[in-house]
């Protein structure tokens, strides 16, 4: 149906069918009067299109109550968490990258060290550390990893803030490694021990957990295996580390068992490539199956 600018922009405002309405015009046109008249006989709400309607999620529409069942209001956080994971999913071109490490040598070194570690510090010596010092190498290297899209602009950040996701009984918050190039092994580590315990006392701000450049998760500590980690806006990139598991491994011509754990990296295709991705989790299995690379820098 044809309408003037004048109809149209009544009709629009009110949410009307147009085709509902009784056209009196030259040639059955609508006229700003029929569309008046319509409104005045309540037909603003009894001839509004069906088709027009805004489409009704499935979550929003009524269902029956079950004894059986328990009705929860989601928190702030959880909401919070669900719109930015989707946001993820229905921006980014994102995509994972898998590979494996051999634990041995940090393992090794732990083993070693950890009980002077703690002693001179006064924190655990944990696997995450080594994770960090080995990401921030790589960033280094690919400094696409480490950047975001911002409109047609890509932004390279010249500074790593990393985000070491941590689960709580209200759900998964990942505060942030604020310059973590600065940081030594032993500084990366006490922070660490601070936000978890932050963490379970509920005390974590937003500032704790606002900035990140890149995001580390481990999944492992809950048994996870292997998993596909979902990247935290803006960033382009999320290093996945899983469950630690002994399996056995070609050495040369030989089979040993070795402490394995998978790695995956999830990645936003759009400024990153294959190629870099790839590249940059080989370079991270490189400094933890060596850590001696991440004293030396090389």
């Amino acid at each position: 149906m044809t309408l003037s600018p004048a109809v149209r922009k009544l009709v629009e405002e009110h949410q009307l069918n147009p085709a509902a309405i009784r056209a009196t015009g030259k040639d059955g046109r609508l006229t700003k009067a029929d569309v008046k008249a319509a409104i005045d006989n309540g037909g603003a709400r009894n001839a509004a299109a069906p088709a027009s309607a805004a489409p009704v999620s499935a979550s929003a529409v009524a269902r029956p109550d079950d004894p059986r069942e328990e009705r929860v209001p989601m928190s702030r956080l959880r909401r919070i968490i669900a719109s930015r994971l989707k946001d993820a999913q229905n921006t980014a071109a994102m995509l994972t990258t898998f590979n494996e490490v051999d634990m041995s040598a940090v393992m090794a070194l732990r083993s070693e060290y950890k009980d002077e570690f703690e002693k001179n510090h006064g924190a655990r010596l944990g696997f995450m550390g080594f994770f960090v010092k080995a990401v921030i190498t790589a960033l280094t290297e690919f400094p696409a990893v480490n950047a975001e899209i911002h409109g047609d602009d890509i932004i390279y950040k010249n500074f790593y803030n990393i985000g070491v996701a941590v689960g709580t009984p209200q759900g998964l918050v990942v505060p942030v490694l604020k310059d973590a190039q600065h940081m030594g092994l032993a500084d990366i580590e006490s922070t660490i021990g601070e936000f978890g315990q932050k963490a379970r006392d509920g005390k974590l701000g937003p500032a704790d957990m606002a900035g990140g450049t890149f995001t580390i998760s481990n999944g492992g500590v809950y048994g996870s295996l292997m998993s596909t980690p979902i990247l935290n806006p803006p960033q382009s990139g999320i290093l996945g580390m899983h469950k630690i598991q002994k399996r056995p491994v070609a050495i040369g011509n030989s089979v040993e068992i070795r402490p394995m754990m998978y790695l995956a990296l999830s990645y936003d295709h759009r400024i990153i490539d294959g190629r870099e991705a790839v590249s940059f989790l080989v370079r991270v299995k490189e400094s933890i199956e060596d850590p001696r690379r991440l004293l030396l820098g090389v």
